[in-house]
């Protein structure tokens, strides 16, 4: 025996902590011991290409071996070995460098993370077994190969080993309830999980039974579309085509590597959780990225792979420090980079795009200064305004920073000439250049293209463009826009009418020589009667059109100011925002129903006190026509439903009952 002897830490309870509070995860094992392995075979390439190893390195590779009868897991390398002194140096005194300050700082904290690098990633192996074993054999000449074995106290044995071949074994002498490792399954889904993508062969039975290639650690050029979208479908199998994607390559000032993906967004995707794999030199890590992706970028998808990113000793946790920060501004300003590129370079294909990711963009504006300066001219809109663009392809788009002088290239196709054409989309600057002698400095815009098309409808028919602004952050964005553009006027189209939309020719009005009333006054003072409203305010307009049947009879108007003051005031109290009852309802004189309603009012018969069948007519009528203005402003509930129903039937009886006499 070479040596007996204690590790020399100045208490016995490290081994505790290790398996209670540094590793949660106890599969974990595996991706550090199989890490450990490339490390080796890694070190010995230097060492031969250095002149120092003039032998034959053979054809790396890792075996693992499982013996179910004595309950055996076995790592093997044919990297660069150790002689006795390097055992004693890199396992029993340099992983426990700066123990004592670990103990100190964590006995009788297990809840708390564990922060810094202690290399104590051999030691994870501990948590799976009851006994430990090395065996291994340096690359320098004339070495003796040792074999070190520990139980998991500070006690350890090192001797003289009979291996003649180059490399290290680990076996670990499985614990009782750790004995799932002892299957292939299991092993083989670890290796998947952990060391896909790790440059040498892992091989199980003789079968490899990892990937080794990472994409993202090869040059673009060395990559297809095909492997692009095949690396994606790996990664996230049953999912639809991406969008498009970035590549990153760079050593300055951080290193990073990795490939990020934009999927298409589905309802059942949660995009407030990321789906980024997090890499280290090719390990995965953990698919918790969120410190790193801005959290308006959280619904992009791939791997980052980087050894400046600050782990803490278990590699399961990210640390928050200035680094992080400035990685997440950095995919930010690559991701602004890029949809700027895309923007002057392909506009087909930058809206294909904005139709998924227009929110997420958005947010990024509201929540970062930076983003918001690279990005705030290129955010676009549907519009009512007949543009020239069209859909671009569906096929995705390959782009790639390149570490040559930072540069992003495209090599996607173009896309077709015989697109499909798509909904217009401008910007507001676009927008308000197109609008500027007709309506200066004046943005009309709907929330809602459904329940306000009658509005949106009125202004297409009198040329004036609507902006939709109906995704569900707009009505913040909204604000923010106010606040970029102080000198224009945001208006919803249910808010108010435009002058243009109008006749303004009052002189026209016929005059009632019985009441010295104008049709307008009098069509007043009949709603105003009917619907007995005392906060509703009624107005009298006659709406332009060359079609006044395809115009409606009555429409409703929410002042801009009264509604938002409104919306915000439910959103404080996290409530939805009633109806005001203040509200306008403007009667468009120039519509026939209301025309025809003055004449039947005009031909009321008095019937005593009572109310005749033509004043009962004309009211139900009053009612009617409101109802079916507020249908395109709120929903009725159960009863108001209830009471429009009714009301219709009655109307149409009422008609029909004129009409048979």
């Amino acid at each position: 025996m070479l040596e007996q002897g204690t590790i020399s830490i100045h208490t016995e309870n490290i081994f505790p902590i290790i398996k209670k509070s540094l590793y949660s995860d106890h599969q974990i094992f595996l991706r550090e011991l199989v890490s450990n392995a490339v490390d080796a075979i890694q070190k010995l390439k230097m060492v031969s290409r250095a002149g120092d190893y003039a032998g034959d390195i053979g054809e790396p590779e890792i075996e693992l071996a499982i013996d179910k009868e004595k309950k055996t897991l076995s790592i093997s390398d044919n990297g660069i070995g150790m002689t006795a002194e390097e055992v004693k140096k890199y396992i029993n005194q340099v992983a426990f460098s700066s123990a004592e300050e670990f103990i100190h700082k964590y006995e009788g904290k297990s809840d708390q993370p564990i922060i810094g690098h202690f290399g104590l990633g051999f030691y994870s192996s501990f948590m799976v077994a009851q006994k430990v074993e090395i065996d291994t054999l340096s690359y320098q000449e004339g070495a003796q190969a040792v074999h070190w074995s520990c139980d998991g106290s500070p006690a350890f044995t090192l001797e003289e080993s009979s291996r003649t071949t180059r490399g290290t074994t680990i076996i670990l002498s499985l614990q009782g309830e750790e004995e799932e490792f002892l299957e292939v399954a299991r092993i083989k889904n670890l290796v998947k999980t952990y060391c896909d993508f790790l440059p040498v062969p892992i091989k199980l039975d003789g079968e490899v039974i990892n990937k080794q290639k990472a994409p993202w650690r090869e040059s673009p050029s060395n990559l297809t579309q095909e492997d692009y979208l095949e690396f994606y479908r790996y990664l996230y199998p049953f999912q639809e085509e991406p969008l498009l994607w970035v590549h990153l390559n760079t050593d300055y000032p951080f290193i990073i590597n990795g490939i990020l993906y934009f999927p298409k967004m589905r309802p059942d995707v949660d995009v407030t959780k990321g789906q980024i794999k997090l890499f280290c030199n090719q390990v995965f890590v953990s698919d918790n990225c969120e410190e790193i992706i801005p959290q308006f970028l959280m619904p992009m998808r791939g791997v980052i792979d980087s050894t400046d990113i600050p782990l803490n000793v278990s590699r399961s946790a990210l640390q928050g420090d200035r680094t992080v920060r400035r990685i997440g501004d950095y995919i930010a300003k690559k991701v602004g980079d890029r949809l700027k590129e895309l923007f002057r370079d392909n506009r087909e294909q930058y809206i294909s795009a904005w139709k998924d990711l227009g929110t997420f963009v958005k947010f990024g504006v509201l929540n970062d200064e930076k983003f918001k300066k690279q990005i705030e001219d290129i955010i676009v809109f549907r519009t009512t305004a007949k543009l020239t663009e069209k859909v671009a392809a569906e096929t995705p788009v390959v782009e790639v920073q390149s570490s040559d002088g930072d540069a992003w290239q495209d090599v996607t196709p173009s896309p077709s000439s015989d697109s499909a054409p798509s909904a217009p989309y401008t910007t507001l600057k676009e927008y308000l250049e197109r609008n500027k002698e007709r309506n200066e400095n004046r943005v009309f815009y709907s929330t809602d293209g459904a329940t306000q098309a009658t509005y949106i409808e009125l202004h297409k028919n009198q040329g004036l463009e609507v902006l939709f602004m109906d995704s569900f952050i707009d009505t913040h964005f909204i604000n923010f826009l106010e606040r970029e553009y102080q000198d224009v006027k945001f208006t919803r189209v249910d808010s108010d009418l435009d002058n243009t939309l109008l006749e303004q020719d009052k002189a026209t009005e016929i005059v009632d020589p019985k009441t010295n009333k104008t049709r307008s006054e009098t069509i007043k003072e009949l709603f105003e009667k009917s619907l007995n409203k005392p906060k509703l305010n009624i107005r009298t307009e006659a709406l332009k059109s060359d079609d006044p049947q395809g115009t409606p009879p009555a429409i409703v108007l929410l002042p801009e100011i009264l509604r938002r003051m409104r919306e915000m005031s439910a959103m404080m109290q996290q409530q939805t925002a009633d109806f005001p009852e203040d509200h306008i309802l403007l009667v468009n004189t120039a519509h026939p129903l209301i025309q025809n309603l003055v004449n039947i009012n005009q031909g009321t018969i008095i019937q005593g006190d009572g109310e005749s069948p033509t004043d009962q007519l004309v009211n139900l009528i009053c009612q009617h026509v409101y109802d079916l203005a507020l249908m395109s402003q709120k929903g009725f509930d159960a009863e108001g439903m209830k009471s429009f129903v009714e009301r219709s039937n009655e109307v149409l009886t009422k008609l029909t009952e004129q009409a048979s006499k």
